[in-house]
């Protein structure tokens, strides 16, 4: 009996799910696609909560290790998360200005740190190119951002010079009435992208991954706040980049466990 035929890039020194391939003797699925897919197996029989502290749990590291290595970036989004907070708290007094003050203090730092600090080069940690951190991205990249702030910044420019949105609300007749109405259009956007990519989510992958996202999204000041609370201090004593010594540990202990996977599957098959 031979051996399995193996397909590895020569510059891939991970050895992931997708970089191992095994065929089956019969064509059909190889064990190492049985062995891949176990996992997420287990976790789709669990009940409902379980699996969505599970995917929430998978989505929060991959967006931390992949997407916020600056220290900067790190915390301009402790300040983020910090005037969510107090955007949560008024909202239910006064929605209009909660907007206002979560657009434009804690969603113009957040997507400073990732637009002006996060690098973008070549990820040597997690072995991945820009591009593909981007593509794979489950939230808003890059490209999803700029449309949704092109939208951002429309609205105070529509409102005013269209008060009424021609005819379906009621026009502002001072400053004030036009923040208000700026505050309140800026609230429905949010809400409005929050359920157009759990939508788009839930028809490119499945329902559990957009609301995972979702509460990903609006449990983010908490976590963030635990997460980077010590970023500034970093940043005082130089340090730009975080190293991720703990995302290279995680990783070799997951990588050397799926090669020692992938030795026995080649030893019995």
């Amino acid at each position: 009996m031979t051996g399995p035929n193996i397909c590895l890039d020569a510059t891939v020194t991970e050895f992931s799910r997708s970089a191992v391939t095994i065929p089956s003797q019969h064509g059909g699925p190889s064990r190492a696609a049985a062995l891949a897919n176990d996992e997420d197996a287990r976790v789709n029989d669990k009940p409902f909560l379980q699996t969505l502290a599970h995917t929430l749990r998978v989505q929060r590291w991959d967006d931390h290790r992949y997407y916020h290595h600056s220290r900067i970036n790190q915390s301009l989004h402790l300040l983020s998360a910090i005037f969510f907070l107090i955007s949560y708290a008024m909202l239910f007094f006064n929605p209009a200005m909660a907007a206002l003050l979560a657009w434009c203090v804690s969603m113009t730092s957040r997507q400073a740190g990732h637009f002006f600090f996060e690098p973008r080069g070549y990820d040597h940690i997690n072995q991945a190119t820009d591009e593909h951190k981007e593509e794979i991205k489950i939230g808003y990249n890059i490209q999803r951002k700029i449309v949704l702030l092109a939208i951002w910044v429309a609205i105070p420019a529509a409102l005013w010079l269209q008060p009424s949105l021609l005819g379906l609300i009621q026009p502002a007749t001072d400053v004030q009435g036009w923040l208000h109405d700026v505050g309140i259009a800026w609230l429905a956007l949010g809400a409005a992208g929050l359920i157009f990519r759990v939508l788009q989510l839930w028809i490119q992958q499945d329902l559990m991954t957009g609301v995972a996202w979702m509460t990903k999204i609006l449990t983010d000041p908490f976590h963030d706040i635990m997460l980077y609370h010590k970023a500034p201090l970093y940043l005082l004593r130089g340090e730009l980049i975080d190293p991720m010594d703990h995302v290279a540990h995680d990783l070799n202990a997951k990588h050397g466990l799926e090669y020692e996977n992938f030795i026995l599957l080649g030893r019995h098959a």
